[in-house]
Order: structure tokens, then C-alpha cells, then sequence
């Protein structure tokens, strides 16, 4: 497993075409995402107010990212995917119902490697988990679940496959390719995000080896 606190587009360019296996990535959706997310750090109003999130730079990915992901991978799972209108996704998708009221019902994916559409159900609403005795600490105002995580890799992935994230996040993804044994390269640009995901992931290492 390799992390970096880098751009993406600078780990990206270090990698041939086809580098990775499978992209599991979830870019900012953009200024008109389904959040709405203010700086909470200093205390502001946010629409959840379950921690002090501090905001992200919320912008979308441009062309030159999508291309970038898809030279490198050969096959991507991109969340978000109904908020970009900037780049041909024709192919698969993936519904994450997580039975949202605030946030909206549900998550949209691409997928590259097929053109029908699968649903997972995972409970992932507010302070209520599908897992309510081991519940996840939430480090990210997008965290999404390891178990969503877990899914996706048992479902589009193969063991001995070489897994992309370009934006870390909380570290959910690294938790999943560290307990299902796939091989992870991830960055994340916001250095307290990083820090905060490094600690998670060690942090949950630390409580497996306890048991």
C-alpha cells in the first residue's frame, strides 16, 4: 500500500498507460453537489453538524483528469458521475442506496467495464450505519463506508489486481484493500485530511492486530 499527501495529476504522470487495474475514485462533485458543505472548522453553520468538517476545495475534475485516470487504469469506478457533465461516461453504473434523506437516497458510479447498472444497499444516513455496533469515525464530510468499499473490490476486482484512488478522503478505500489484501496506490491533496486518514488507517491496523 502507497499513500501520498501529492496532486493527482502529479502521481498519475509517474505511471504508464495501464499501470493500475481498477480507478475506484470519488472527485469533488462541484460547486452544485447535493451537500452543500460550508467551513465548519471555525465553527460556520454546515448542514451537518455531527463534527467541525473543514471544507475541501469542492471543484470538479476537468478533462484533462478523466483522460489522465483512464491512460493510467484499465478499468475506473468514478462516483459522482451524474454531476459531470464535462466528459463522455457511456458505459455502466453503480447505485449506492444508502437510504439518505438530506443528502439524497442514493450515489451514482461509472463503470467502465460494462453498461448495466448494479445497486448496493448500504445504510449510510447521518448518524445511522448499517453497522450501528461498529460504528465508523467519520474524519471527511463525503466519507463514504468501508463496507461500500468492500463491495465495490468484491464485486470488480480480483485478487493480485492493482487498485488507483486519486482522492483519498477519509482513508475508507485503504481500510478495504488492507482487510480484503489488495494492493493500493492513493493520494490526497489536503495535507489534515491526509494526517487524519494516515491515523484512521493506522488506527484500525493497531485494533486488528489487538484481536
Amino acid at each position: 500500500m502507497k499513500i501520498t499527501n501529492e496532486d493527482n495529476m502529479e502521481l498519475m504522470a509517474r505511471y504508464p498507460d495501464n499501470q493500475f487495474d481498477l480507478a475506484i475514485v470519488d472527485p469533488p462533485y462541484g460547486g452544485n453537489d447535493a451537500i452543500g458543505l460550508k467551513d465548519n472548522i471555525n465553527n460556520k453553520k454546515q448542514a451537518a453538524k455531527r463534527t467541525n468538517y473543514k471544507i475541501f476545495n469542492n471543484v470538479a475534475p476537468n478533462v484533462e483528469y478523466f483522460n489522465e485516470l483512464k491512460r493510467v487504469s484499465e478499468h475506473q469506478i468514478i462516483w459522482g458521475v451524474n454531476f459531470y457533465n464535462n466528459y463522455d461516461f457511456s458505459g455502466g453504473r453503480i447505485c449506492w442506496d444508502k437510504k439518505g434523506t438530506a443528502f439524497g437516497r442514493a450515489e451514482l458510479a461509472y463503470y467502465s467495464n460494462s453498461k448495466s447498472v448494479n445497486v448496493c444497499e448500504i445504510v449510510w444516513n447521518g448518524m445511522i450505519q448499517q453497522d450501528m455496533k461498529n460504528k465508523e469515525q467519520r474524519v471527511h464530510p463525503t466519507q463514504k463506508p468501508v463496507k461500500l468499499y468492500e463491495w465495490l473490490l468484491m464485486n470488480y476486482a480480483k485478487q493480485g489486481d492493482k487498485i488507483l484512488d486519486t482522492h483519498l478522503g477519509s482513508g475508507s478505500i485503504a481500510i478495504a484493500c488492507h482487510n480484503l489484501g489488495f494492493d493500493l496506490t492513493a493520494c490526497e491533496l489536503d495535507k489534515d485530511y491526509f494526517n487524519a486518514a494516515i491515523k484512521r488507517i493506522e488506527d484500525h491496523k493497531k485494533q486488528l492486530r489487538m484481536f
